[in-house]
């Protein structure tokens, strides 16, 4: 693939795009079963008023809600995956937009159920598994639901909370269709001269050039145009919170943090625990970001120099296919059962591989888990993007365990262990790489890269919790989150996490409007939790060998059938305590002293 362009869709030769069809084999068959899940509304209406009568009946809606959830999953998935290959194909973000309003159409529909699941008396439900054996499939998601209780309203207000989801859906989707398909930024130029298309795809890579004037106009380019629509998405972000404000309470919750959490079961001391550690550690970060200077032999450092790396002549090319094969080779630790699954996915077309125009920027692996997951990459054939599809592939893999060892009802892991896995294949990629060099160039430009994905994972993913967590309070206080305060919070931190070394440009303060993830609820700081535990996971894969891997592959058979601090103990990693973040940073401070020792004259 030639990626010095941005091709349009049809010039992505079909090997390198998903295949959609194990979903629903064309665009019609997909329209069928819209029209089928929403002639369902007789069937669901039948068990209002019926669920706490006998076990039988109980168990026969449980039973419904899990088929109407795997439908749902595959319609949504579908539409999405088909929206994101061209975020300005009105056609297939129409689609997404049935699939959502049918999503909420059947989420009011069954309203009705969790308010008769929490009426229904203790000793009554203990005689209802008694009588029926077969519902103890469900005890832990009917414990969970009663575990609620406070927050769950009466069927008239959950029906009307449900019918509200689609309108809470709307400040992510203008932010999104802004950034992906009306912004169009000016080309980069480079020291030269030349001119490089800038885009949200192609940004990461720029800032990755070791032509400084070329990272310093895509950073100037980019936040630019930013700064022209910074109203408009500080908009977007004021009513995403106001709309999180109006969920939490009316579900009772004293902060928007405690309801994002308290749906994880999460206690926020994990949020809170993971700042303050991370404020105890900054001495590292600011050591790093010293090298960093003096490595690259600058009189100032600037933002756009926080991703270049600090090894000259390091940056190698790494085509597609030769990516895939050395993560199946690092991935080799997990098992001879996990390497078949990953080529599977890559031989199958489980992955979307390259940007084309309009396609959305970054990457995923889709919630569709069944028949198995979908992953979208960006790939630019640098060592970032190989690491990205360990990471994305990580996630698939997660997705394919719980839902093939976990019944429906318990198959879906909660956010706070999602990034975990993918995190680990990472780790565990580097190590690998690692292991096999001696060479002190190479080294240095490995650690480099795993210093910077703790950087950007645990420091940066922290300081984008801690903002986040500012405007939550800021909007419970009817204080509004205007561009101006979130430019001045955010200038604030971001000089506070990196230090006096490093030159906080005008233009980083309008980063925030750039960060999709501020309109996904609370999900960042999980980044960094997830990294702190995919650390101490894959030491004891490596250390351990088998039995610290058979741990890890029931914590990835696990879906949600425990709370997810419990299923990181059982795999060997306490979550409740500080110690795994502490023990990260440990590590990264070691990886700078190595990085500062090595010859590289």
């Amino acid at each position: 693939m030639d990626l010095t362009k941005i091709p349009e869709r049809n010039e992505i030769p079909e090997e390198y795009t998903w295949d959609l069809r194990e979903l629903f084999p064309d665009d019609e068959a997909w329209r069928r079963e819209l029209e089928s899940l929403g002639a369902m509304g007789d069937t669901i209406a039948a068990f209002a008023g019926t669920l706490g009568e006998r076990p039988g009946r109980l168990l026969d809606w449980l039973k419904l809600s899990d088929e109407l959830g795997v439908r749902l999953e595959k319609l949504m998935g579908y539409a999405n995956c088909k929206g994101d290959q061209d975020i300005a194909d009105g056609f297939y973000q129409d689609m997404r937009s049935k699939a959502m309003a049918c999503a909420v159409n059947l989420s009011g529909l069954s309203a009705f159920s969790t308010p008769e699941i929490l009426a229904i008396p203790d000793e009554v439900l203990d005689r209802f598994y008694a009588e029926c054996p077969l519902l103890e499939v469900y005890r832990r998601s009917l414990t969970s639901i009663r575990r609620m209780r406070a927050h769950i309203l009466s069927p008239a207000e959950e029906k009307l909370l449900a019918a509200a989801g689609e309108m809470a859906d709307a400040p992510d989707s203008v932010a999104s269709a802004l950034r992906n398909a009306d912004l169009r930024f000016d080309d980069a130029v480079d020291s030269e001269g030349n001119r490089h298309p800038l885009s949200a795809g192609t940004y990461g890579p720029l800032m990755e050039s070791s032509d400084r004037a070329l990272r310093k106009s895509a950073f100037e380019n980019c936040y630019a145009k930013f700064r022209g629509m910074q109203n408009t998405i500080a908009a977007t972000l004021d009513a995403q919170f106001k709309t999180l404000r109006f969920f939490s309470e009316a579900r009772h919750y004293p902060t928007t943090l405690a309801a994002a959490l308290d749906h994880s079961e999460v206690p926020e001391s994990v949020y809170l625990n993971l700042i303050e550690a991370v404020h105890g550690n900054l001495d590292a970060m600011y050591r790093y970001v010293a090298l960093r200077k003096k490595l690259l032999g600058v009189e100032e450092l600037h933002m756009y120099d926080l991703y270049t790396p600090v090894v000259k002549d390091a940056e190698v090319k790494i085509p597609y296919e030769q990516a895939k094969d050395t993560v199946l080779k690092a991935l080799s630790v997990l098992g001879e059962d996990y390497t078949a699954l990953l080529k599977t996915g890559f031989d199958s077309r489980w992955i979307d591989v390259y940007e084309n125009r309009g396609k959305r920027s970054g990457a995923y692996s889709s919630g569709a888990s069944r028949p198995h997951p979908y992953v979208l990459l960006n790939h630019k054939d640098t060592l970032d993007s190989m690491f990205t599809i360990a990471h994305e592939m990580g996630h698939a893999l997660h997705s394919w365990y719980s839902c093939h060892y976990q019944p429906v009802n318990t198959s879906d892991y909660v956010i706070f262990v999602a990034e975990v896995a993918s995190t680990c294949n990472e780790i565990l990629l580097m190590r690998w790489l690692l292991s096999r060099t001696t060479d002190v160039k190479e080294r240095a430009a490995l650690i480099n890269h795993f210093l910077d994905q703790f950087k950007s994972t645990i420091y940066r993913q922290t300081m984008f919790a801690e903002f986040e967590l500012e405007m939550g309070r800021m909007a419970e206080a009817g204080q509004a989150l205007t561009a101006d305060a979130l430019n001045d919070k955010y200038l604030a931190l971001n000089r506070l996490y990196y230090g006096p070394d490093v030159v906080s440009d005008s233009e980083i303060c309008l980063e925030w409007a750039r960060i999709p993830h501020f309109f996904y609820n609370y999900y960042v700081y999980q980044y960094a939790t997830g990294f702190s535990a995919a650390a101490a996971l894959a030491e004891r894969i490596l250390t351990f060998g088998e039995p610290a891997v058979a741990d890890y592959k029931r914590f990835l058979s696990g879906g949600c059938s425990a709370d997810p601090i419990s299923l990181l103990k059982n795999a060997g990693v306490d979550m409740s305590t500080p110690a795994p973040v502490n023990a990260a940073l440990k590590l990264f401070g070691e990886l700078v002293e190595e990085l500062e020792n090595l010859n590289l004259s």
